[in-house]
């Protein structure tokens, strides 16, 4: 019995790493992509004085990976536009989502019980593009373990690490905004599922693509469905990290502390400083030497 279940699941992972994401699942990607976008201060407003611009940071938040990854390894950024499927399919999305009479089509894909169903197939997006991203890379780079776990995260991590450029098309410049400063549950999610394909592309993990694709897939979906449900931004991660970073890294606190009590003491060996009435007596004895 035991067999025969793994023998069905394996089937079942063979079965779904077959599937087509094009276009129901790349459709539910950029839904979810472009809804994100229309969520941003003054992305309405700018949609209406300049189109072009909304079009453009429309077409970052559903391209985004794509071009990074292929500036990283050397190819033409604009390769992926000449796919006309998508970028028909993405753009009229966008309008949809801008410029729908009554705003229906946004108010029906951003219904809470419709949205977490886009959600979840862009999940599915997104573990492909870092399965697929690890293996160009390894296509270019057989040995280059670095270079597949970058491309495999930037693949998956979509418009957050261009995030900072997409803001400049809409005037707007926050730094502080830095996804590689603050990182969010996808961005370090997309990270581990690349070093995790990364192991596997190089045989190191002892498992088929099919079934890290499927047991990945499942762990980002339930992840990013029940916090998109319960509107949380805390990280399934947190309390792994929180244990296993102060051990590595030090606590950001202790840091703190030594450099402060460092600065402290710097400040106590340095001579006292004189005080205001110190400063006139001295000054009129002067006067009274040049006097005499």
């Amino acid at each position: 019995m035991e067999l025969a279940g793994a023998l069905q699941l394996g089937d079942l992972a063979a079965a779904f790493a077959r599937v087509p994401v094009f276009p129901l699942f790349d459709l539910g990607y950029f839904i979810v992509s472009i809804l994100y976008l229309k969520y941003e201060p003054g992305a309405i407003e700018m949609s209406h004085r300049s189109p072009v611009a909304s079009w453009l940071c429309a077409m970052l938040h559903c391209f985004g990976s794509y071009i990074l990854a292929d500036i990283l390894l050397g190819e033409a950024p604009i390769d992926y536009f000449s796919n006309n499927s998508s970028v028909l399919l993405a753009t009229a999305v966008w309008y949809l989502i801008f410029f729908c009479p009554m705003n229906l089509f946004y108010k029906c894909v951003s219904f809470l019980p419709v949205k977490l169903i886009f959600v979840a197939m862009k999940e599915v997006v997104r573990v492909r593009k870092i399965a697929v991203g690890v293996h160009h890379a390894h296509h270019h780079y057989h040995h280059g373990w670095f270079i597949m776990v970058v491309t495999g995260w930037v693949k998956g991590s979509g418009i957050a690490l261009v995030s900072n450029f997409e803001q400049l098309l809409r005037g707007v410049w926050k730094p502080e905004t830095n996804e590689i400063l603050h990182m969010t549950f996808p961005t370090k999610a997309s990270l581990y599922g690349a070093i995790l394909f990364t192991l596997q592309q190089t045989l190191w993990l002892p498992i088929s693509k099919a079934n890290l694709i499927f047991f990945f897939t499942m762990f980002m979906i339930v992840c990013k469905v029940f916090m998109t449900a319960t509107h949380s931004h805390t990280s399934p991660f947190a309390p792994i990290e929180g244990f296993i970073c102060p051990v590595l890294f030090g606590s950001v606190s202790n840091g703190y502390n030594n450099h402060h009590d460092h600065h402290e003491d710097s400040h106590d060996t340095s001579p006292p400083a004189k005080s205001k009435e110190e400063l006139n007596e001295g000054t009129r004895k002067r006067k009274a030497k040049k006097a005499e």
